[in-house]
């Protein structure tokens, strides 16, 4: 079965280089369709033919009223939405988005470098196929709150301080994934990442079955 993807990539703030690579990479993943867009009108209307939205890289303010209104009841009533990277540094002065999508928000992050990203849940299907320590290079996103594991499923966390890295809910019938990696294109080429992005967007898919 295919799933419909809506991929938006419009930043108001920061715009990653990576974008078109990773987009290429979605694009490419089997099992899916994109519709790949940067007008926030797209986000105005009937979202119910998509398996999921994803914010791909987003960042600042992307949407318009009526789009915040349309993407909170699709995802209430079941369409998956995912977050890949910045969208943690997205529609950053709505509660809605920040605090029942997202359940937290970007808060900096260190020099671009080389860690030991941990494995929390080997069950999960973005997750399942990373050994328990897994070196990666990445910016390493901080977040203020730091996702409350009684609200959030943890997925991945840092190795240093063992902060939390990639998480999933529930939000309403929908389900949500988001990932904090993602920051250069040298990622979208890199099989056991693009293995991470297929087993997240799967999982918030199946909400709409």
């Amino acid at each position: 079965m295919t799933r419909r993807l809506l991929v938006h990539t419009r930043t108001t703030d920061y715009r990653h280089d990576s974008i078109p690579a990773a987009l290429a990479a979605v694009g490419g993943l089997d099992g899916f369709t994109v519709d790949a867009t940067e007008d926030p009108a797209a986000l105005e209307g009937d979202l119910t033919p998509y398996a999921a939205v994803v914010f791909l890289c987003t960042s600042g303010d992307i949407l318009t009223d009526a789009g915040r209104a349309a993407l909170a009841a699709a995802v209430e009533s079941g369409t998956g939405f995912a977050g890949l990277h910045s969208a943690a540094c997205t529609e950053e002065n709505w509660p809605w988005y920040t605090g029942e999508l997202q359940r937290s928000r970007f808060a900096g992050h260190p020099p671009f470098g080389t860690g030991v990203v941990l494995v929390e849940d080997h069950a999960h299907p973005a997750t399942a196929h990373l050994p328990a320590e897994w070196t990666w290079s990445d910016e390493w996103y901080d977040f203020d709150p730091v996702p409350d594991p009684a609200e959030v499923a943890v997925l991945l966390r840092g190795g240093e301080d063992r902060h939390p890295l990639a998480w999933h809910h529930r939000q309403g019938r929908g389900r949500v994934f988001f990932t904090a990696l993602g920051h250069d294109s040298a990622a979208y080429a890199d099989p056991a990442f693009l293995a991470h992005l297929r087993g997240g967007l799967e999982w918030v898919c199946e909400g709409r079955r």
